[in-house]
């Protein structure tokens, strides 16, 4: 019998690379990075802990190749994951294949949106020179607390936080974590889904205006009806059952977001300025006046960022082992989104307010264009503009409804112990959409709202991160980063707290008189 070298009989070739257990059976939990700071500094053991170079000295070379080979494996994996499988039937984690284009366009389809539009209402208020200072500051501190978002979404070995109210629970407990963090990002997504809705149905109605003509003879839908139209709409593309299969929309809803705000404001500038312009600040009749619209006009820049509440979620559709962490990926695509994010806002701000000045009106960029430019520019680029936005107002609705999706689907899950069936969550899509439509027509104002909203959403991007990274990181007391993210915190509480105050004054202050759009 011929021998066979002894190599060849106990040695087996390298595992090659497999999916995560994460896509197959979808966790929130997995091992600790490998190469972070912790697991560096951590003498903990783990399962290849022992497979080291001095263990693996006094064995011979089949058995240290074997070794090699099953710490490759385990690294690969992820080792020590908990997998639970309730998430498998969840629309955020229920499928674990993005990647980091997928984290591009989810960001950037929740980064820009109407609210950029209202950016130039701010500079009335706050001037130049405030007005661009402001913004610049806005945006280099979400940056950094998306940072924050990013890091902390697997801080803890062997777990995975997939939403922002899991992280907040981890980091400032169980109860003060849900009263904290429950309201400003169920009102995010539930206020906003109804805010696009009244915005995108007062869009398309002026896009029929425009496609019509004045001359047109036919009998228009109301403005409710346009709602309807817009929230039916909605719910046909809410359909699609979790937020990685709705990529596609989200890179048609980035496409129109960054087309729409580059016609605005080239439109804008290229067009004759009004006689009467003037960029100096709004003189209100009171000092105190003035000191609630400057506190609204804040409000309005710190809603322009929205979106921290779903980047967890967002960076919980990717796959994560201990060589191949989700965070890498994500924050690729981040960076990439923020980008265009602030090609998109900037130049609306500054374009905004130089072609408009004082003059802007309440209803933002469109209202503007409509209202002094409907006779200079072809009626073919102006619906164009407008539909374009109406597009992005549908994509925008699905990724800011999906936390709520998630949440009304969890809790039958729990409660069941099985998947929803398809006619389930249709039901609940359903439910969704029409009672923010209901919402919508008994509150038309809200969608006006964006300082107040910016009020009571802004700790969820600017403040809460930084009291995350403090109480779960720990960094050391008194240090330059215990103090940088503490300051950070209690600067974003106290103006959550002046933005609200400076919005709930301005509704009073217009009695209500909110309406998106008043074409002359």
């Amino acid at each position: 019998m011929e021998e066979r070298p002894e190599t060849e009989l106990i040695s087996i070739p390298a595992t090659p690379r497999v999916s995560t257990p994460e896509i197959q059976t979808p966790s929130g939990q997995r091992s600790p990075r490998q190469g972070s700071k912790e697991a560096k500094s951590s003498n903990a053991w783990t399962p290849t802990s022992f497979i080291s170079p001095r263990f693996l000295s006094p064995i011979g070379t089949p058995m240290k190749r074997v070794l090699i080979n099953m710490k490759g494996y385990l690294e690969e994996v992820g080792h020590l994951t908990k997998l639970n499988p309730q998430d498998a039937w969840l629309p955020i984690t229920e499928s674990r294949n993005g990647n980091a284009y997928y984290a591009a366009f989810h960001n950037l389809n929740a980064g820009v949106g109407f609210q950029a539009l209202l950016l130039p209402i701010a500079f009335v208020y706050l001037g130049w020179s405030w007005g661009i200072i402001s913004l610049i500051i806005a945006y280099c501190w979400q940056l950094y607390t998306l940072w924050i978002l990013v890091q902390l979404h697997e801080a803890v070995p062997g777990k995975r936080y997939n939403r922002y109210v899991e992280l907040a629970q981890a980091a400032f407990g169980e109860r003060l974590g849900v009263w904290l963090s429950l309201f400003p990002t169920v009102y995010l997504s539930a206020g906003t889904g109804t805010a696009l809705i009244l915005f995108g149905g007062e869009t398309m109605k002026l896009f029929f205006q425009i496609v019509c003509g004045p001359t047109c003879t036919s009998n228009p839908l109301t403005t409710v009806e346009w709602y309807l139209v817009f929230t039916s709409l909605s719910i046909v593309l809410s359909q699609l059952p979790n937020l990685n299969s709705i990529a596609g929309l989200s890179l048609v809803g980035a496409v129109t977001a960054i087309t729409y705000s580059t016609m605005v404001w080239i439109l804008s500038v290229s067009q004759q300025r009004p006689p009467s312009i003037s960029y100096a600040p709004l003189s209100l009749p009171s000092s105190s006046a003035s000191v609630f619209s400057v506190m609204n006009a804040l409000g309005i820049i710190a809603f322009a960022f929205r979106g921290h509440n779903l980047v967890l979620e967002i960076q919980a559709t990717m796959p994560s082992t201990f060589k191949h962490p989700a965070h890498v990926p994500m924050w690729k695509g981040a960076k990439v989104a923020y980008f265009f994010i602030a090609m998109c806002l900037f130049p609306v701000a500054v374009g905004g307010f130089w072609a408009y000045g004082n003059l802007m009106p309440q209803g933002g960029m469109l209202a503007a264009l409509y209202a002094f430019h409907s006779h200079d520019i072809s009626r073919g680029i102006l619906a164009l503009n407008f539909l374009l936005v109406v597009f992005s107002c549908l994509t925008s609705f699905q990724i800011y409804s999906m936390p709520a999706f998630d949440s009304f689907e969890a809790g039958y899950t729990s409660r069941t112990n099985r998947p929803c069936s398809i006619w389930v969550r249709s039901g609940f899509r359903v439910f969704f959409g029409f009672v923010s439509f209901f919402i919508g027509v008994a509150l038309p104002f809200l969608s006006s709202l964006a300082g107040l909203m910016g009020g009571l959403t802004l700790p969820v991007t600017f403040a809460y991160p930084c009291f995350m990274w403090v109480l779960i990181k720990q960094p050391t007391k008194y240090s330059f980063n215990w103090y940088f993210n503490w300051i950070l915190g209690w600067l974003g509480v106290s103006f959550s707290l002046a933005f609200t105050i400076g919005g709930i004054w301005s509704i009073v202050a217009n009695g209500l008189n909110l309406k998106f759009f008043k074409p002359s």
